[in-house]
């Protein structure tokens, strides 16, 4: 299984930091929609790092189809061949309040979203007129001054994230994989995640081979009982905050831990979030995240996902993993391709 991370790191100290993990044996990079730009991290790397690149994910709907497929061509250009295009939701809140756009039916616009992106980046590809006429955006303008024209490392991949059986079911019917949300576990993804993965390719008629599947996981690595400790406390204030989020009271749910979510989401709203990780004890912790050696998370990671992903992007929240653990990880993963 191919091991993937996140590209984390001040913008002047990004190449030196994929340099490393490319010498560690890592497979690829990622970024987020974090506190930083989600695009231009890639774009400072993808011209010399031999590893696969990807955003995991930008937040599609406060932007335009046309300002995803244009980063999406160029870095996929810049990378000789080797970006994927991650792309998600985001919940009201944030679209409403961090982003300022409008929030509507979320599913059936991630949908459209992605079908414009794949029109206008095979439209450049072809040559064919653009005519993407969709119930939220229409792209039918294309004169040759903004045509970029075929690229030469052809289309860039489209995934996107989903959790709920209605996303899940979208992903699979208009996207080119998805990206499983890091917050889940063993039973969700068996019993939820992959049969709306089947629903939404038997309704678009399409193959499951054609159709990516990519986990997210937490982990708390370590080869000592105190680099274990430090890893898990970091884990555990990141499982606290989105179990406090009632999207994820489905995962939850599944689980037997409903509880947890009223209790932790009163503590968001009072701002108590140093006494969140404390409801996260070590058996909800194991349930949402690995945690252990390499060689124990990379099993881990093998008996939720195996069979059915041939990659995962793997979260370190809150601490640094020493570079040998994360060489150890790639390893073990590797071995059990």
């Amino acid at each position: 299984m191919l091991l993937d991370v996140q590209l984390d790191a001040p913008p002047d100290q990004l190449r030196t930091r994929a340099a490393e993990f490319a010498a560690l044996g890592l497979d690829g990079l990622f970024t987020f929609e974090g506190s930083h730009d989600v695009f231009v991290p890639l774009a400072a790397v993808a011209p010399t790092a031999e590893l696969d690149l990807m955003t995991n994910v930008a937040v599609a709907l406060p932007r335009s189809p046309l300002h995803a497929a244009h980063a999406a061509y160029d870095l996929h250009h810049l990378s000789r061949g080797r970006f994927r295009l991650g792309l998600g939701s985001q919940i009201r809140p944030h679209i409403e309040h961090r982003y300022g756009t409008p929030w509507s039916r979320p599913a059936a616009r991630m949908g459209e979203f992605v079908r414009a992106v794949k029109t206008i980046l095979d439209a450049w590809q072809t040559g064919e007129p653009l005519n993407f006429r969709g119930e939220f955006t229409r792209h039918t303008l294309m004169p040759p001054t903004f045509d970029p024209g075929p690229n030469p490392y052809g289309v860039p991949p489209v995934l996107m994230g989903a959790l709920g059986p209605i996303m899940t079911r979208t992903a699979a019917a208009t996207a080119d994989g998805l990206l499983v949300m890091p917050f889940n576990s063993a039973r969700h993804f068996r019993e939820r995640t992959l049969p709306a993965v089947r629903d939404g390719l038997a309704r678009a008629g399409r193959d499951r081979a054609d159709f990516t599947v990519v986990p997210q996981v937490m982990a708390a690595l370590g080869r000592t009982p105190a680099e274990v400790d430090r890893a898990r406390a970091g884990v555990r204030a990141l499982l606290a905050f989105y179990a406090s989020t009632p999207a994820y009271l489905p995962v939850l749910d599944i689980e037997g831990h409903a509880h947890l979510q009223p209790v932790l989401d009163a503590l968001a709203k009072r701002s108590a979030f140093a006494e969140m990780a404390a409801h996260i004890d070590d058996e909800t912790l194991s349930t949402f995240a690995v945690v252990g050696t390499p060689e124990d998370c990379a099993h881990e990671i093998e008996a939720r996902f195996g069979g059915e992903a041939d990659r995962v992007c793997v979260y370190f929240p809150g601490y640094t993993p020493a570079g040998e653990h994360l060489a150890d990880l790639a390893r073990a993963l590797h071995a059990l391709r």
